[in-house]
């Protein structure tokens, strides 16, 4: 399965907040942007810049956009991307919204995984 991806512009960040936080200002401005409640935590992926001194937070993130949209029935998206990102040795970090699949990598990571990616069929737009 060949796949475009796009390389977002900026730095993100994926930050922690306790369990049973409201969701604070900065964590909904920008325009990628997602916040998970679960039951022992609160989990925010933003622009990096707006996350606040103090705040529990691993920065350096790039984001890449799947091309989309694509339908539930579709198996393997997500793992097409995903495998070759592993067999290279990067790290990730996934969302999914109704239309499409959004995967982070470390800013350092992300020469390498454009090449792993490329190499694997897929399109990556920088």
């Amino acid at each position: 399965m060949s796949l475009t991806l796009t390389v977002l512009p900026g730095e993100y960040a994926v930050a922690q907040l306790p369990a049973g936080s409201a969701v604070p200002d900065w964590a909904t401005r920008g325009d990628l942007w997602c916040v998970m409640n679960a039951p022992d935590e609160l989990s925010v992926v933003c622009p990096a810049e707006g996350v606040p001194d103090g705040v529990r937070v691993q920065r350096g993130w790039q984001a890449l956009r799947l091309t989309g949209p694509f339908e539930f029935t579709l198996t393997g998206i997500l793992a097409s991307v995903l495998n070759p990102l592993r067999d290279a040795g990067v790290g990730i970090f996934a969302l999914s919204t109704f239309n499409t699949d959004y995967v982070l990598v470390a800013a350092s990571d992300l020469g390498r995984s454009v090449a792993a990616l490329r190499e694997a069929g897929h399109t990556v737009q920088e």
